[in-house]
């Protein structure tokens, strides 16, 4: 599909688990703040989370940061005390309870699903869209997608940046598709597993499944190592989307270095 686009970029920093600075026309967009270092253990009681990898980046390299697009504040793998510390005097973007738990911070907005909210960065409006996820039983979880004027159109549908979150493949993620063309769909995959063998996050078959179905244009995965509760690592995944049809549709991210996307 052709892109008509009289302004869009993406370079993608990848610095492990679900976190990467997303460069969106020149502003920089943070998801899902983690940097704690290798062999930190968190005990959640049902469950005990253990990295194995430290960041590519630490927090001091971090480049100015204009907004944080965080899909949920209650796990630590998508949010850690030293991300937290990231968020203050920040805009951020996550869900209704999430911002409940970060008050009085008054940069942090709470959204609902297919909800949008302005954001003006660096002389640009950009609009934040919140998609539906379904994560652990009865947390919240959101994903974003990030649109603005600027970027055109694609077939009469505004083009977009799409970070899914933390979700398994739910039906009504379709729907992005008839609402934008997805330009680059970042996906937090992994095929994570919960207490119970829980379905926590998308694999690498369904997130080739959702590509297709949303009509998106490139792949770019994440959140798929580092974590013993992971099931899906890249080598599975290359499989997966090799058997899908979709490998030559999938931008791979290598810790620490900017990759250009789009």
């Amino acid at each position: 599909m052709t892109i008509t686009s009289s302004k869009l970029s993406l370079n993608i920093t990848f610095i492990g688990t679900a976190t990467a600075i997303l460069e969106v026309n020149g502003s920089n967009f943070l998801t899902d703040p983690f940097f704690s270092p290798a062999g930190r253990v968190w005990d959640l009681g049902v469950a005990t989370l253990q990295v194995s990898d430290d960041p590519a980046l630490q927090m001091n390299q971090l480049p100015p940061i204009d907004a944080v697009l965080l899909s949920h504040e209650d796990h630590p793998d998508n949010l850690d005390d030293f991300g937290r510390q990231l968020l203050d005097g920040r805009r951020v973007f996550t869900t209704q309870d999430g911002a409940k738990n970060l008050s009085p911070r008054p940069g942090v907005v709470g959204m609902s699903p297919w909800e949008t909210k302005p954001l003006h960065l660096n002389g640009q409006r950009y609009e934040i869209t919140a998609t539906p996820c379904v994560h652990m039983p009865g947390g919240e979880c959101t994903g974003f997608i990030i649109s603005a004027a600027e970027f055109g159109q694609t077939a009469g549908l505004p083009n977009a940046i799409w970070f899914s979150g933390d979700t398994i493949y739910i039906e009504e993620l379709k729907e992005i598709g008839k609402k934008f063309h997805i330009a680059a769909a970042i996906m937090n995959i992994g095929a994570a597993k919960g207490p119970g063998d829980i379905p926590l996050t998308i694999d690498g078959k369904d997130a080739s499944r959702l590509l297709r179905e949303i009509g998106a244009g490139i792949l770019v995965p994440m959140h798929y190592e580092s974590w013993g509760h992971f099931t899906e690592n890249g080598k599975a995944l290359e499989k997966a989307f090799a058997e899908s049809g979709v490998a030559d549709d999938v931008c791979w991210l290598q810790p620490g270095q900017k990759t250009k996307v789009l």
